[in-house]
């Protein structure tokens, strides 16, 4: 073989062998793995639960199509829950409570005004999940086999776990936020969540609740100390109700049922029911979801929690919880409120 036909076989060998090189298995971009989510929450006792340390207040819920509120809402065979909350960023324990208050500043106030949409009140806060006081005055209510407190100790509550701070805006009234209305009730969680979230909200979480009933100086009731239903809407007469006609299917049937066991009150109307942050009517009048602070396994409300008491009899502070309801419940004394995200954190 001639010395060009060599050269020109080498020159062909090399082509070929750059168009077949293998392609390398490691190169090519690996699927993500998703990450397992942590499970939303269920039950505090009365003096507060443990913080979880992955979950902190988030708008991340995805709402199906919200209904429309009404008092004579009867329930559906097949509810179809919207999303399951979800738990966000960890919070960071802190050693001493900081908060934003109505008597802050004018500048932080105003700056604190721009955090929060219209109609919501800004609050931050480091929270207590576990807070002892002392009772005073203790009664015990054997037919619902809870104990409820009248009174309590006013001096300084101790805090038995590392607070954790937080930062959200929080409906002044109960839904649908405005004064003079009545709230309507026969409303599941799955429901009040979509009902939220079609006003760009979302449920509380049951520390945010819980906050801004205490106020910065941690009330056991948003007024004070003492149990007053002069002060909030509670301690009405029992009125035994006709289940069969609460959950009728007849819209008027139900509709009379409801106005006939109705104790309930328009927003704002119980002037003294206020806390120290400005919101109105948390405790009594009616019993409002919330998004539980952390898992509950025995209990029947997995990730979802009723804060306030309604208008009966029943334990009317900032603390307690009720979890013995899932969260496809609808009753005639349940209602809920919004909370949401602040946009803006004035500096201390």
């Amino acid at each position: 073989m001639t010395r060009a036909r060599l050269l020109t076989a080498w020159a062909l060998a090399s082509l070929v062998g750059c168009t077949v090189q293998s392609r390398d298995p490691n190169a090519a971009a690996a699927p993500s793995t998703p990450q397992p989510a942590a499970s939303a929450s269920g039950v505090a006792q009365e003096l507060g639960a443990p913080t979880p340390p992955s979950l902190t207040p988030t708008a991340e819920l995805t709402p199906a199509a919200a209904p429309t509120p009404a008092a004579n809402l009867s329930p559906t065979a097949n509810q179809t829950p919207a999303s399951k909350p979800a738990p966000a960023a960890k919070l960071t324990p802190t050693a001493e409570p900081s908060s934003l208050a109505p008597g802050s500043a004018p500048r932080e106030r105003e700056a604190s005004e721009q955090a929060c949409p219209k109609g919501m009140v800004h609050v931050r806060f480091d929270h207590c999940p576990k807070l002892q006081r002392r009772c005073l005055d203790k009664e015990d209510d054997k037919p619902n086999k809870i104990t409820i407190c009248n009174r309590f100790a006013t001096n300084k509550p101790e805090c038995k776990e590392p607070r954790v701070p937080l930062d959200f805006c929080i409906d002044e009234y109960e839904y649908p936020n405005q004064a003079g209305e009545k709230p309507p009730v026969m409303l599941n969680f799955f429901e009040a969540q979509n009902l939220c979230a079609a006003a760009h909200k979302r449920l509380c979480y049951e520390r945010e609740w819980v906050t801004a009933c205490e106020g910065p100086e941690e009330k056991p009731f948003p007024y004070g100390y003492a149990r007053s239903s002069e002060k909030c809407n509670f301690d009405n007469r029992w009125v035994d109700p006709k289940l069969s006609r609460v959950y009728s299917e007849d819209a008027e049937v139900q509709r009379a049922e409801l106005e006939r066991l109705d104790r309930s009150v328009p927003s704002g109307q119980m002037a003294g029911c206020v806390s120290d942050y400005g919101v109105h009517d948390l405790t009594g009048n009616v019993d409002e979801w919330t998004v539980a602070d952390h898992e509950r396994p025995r209990a029947r409300a997995k990730f979802s929690a009723l804060k306030g008491g309604a208008w009966g009899h029943v334990r009317n502070a900032c603390r307690p919880v009720t979890t013995s309801h899932g969260p496809d419940f609808r009753y005639y004394f349940i209602g809920f409120r919004c909370c949401a995200d602040a946009t803006a954190t004035p500096s201390k």
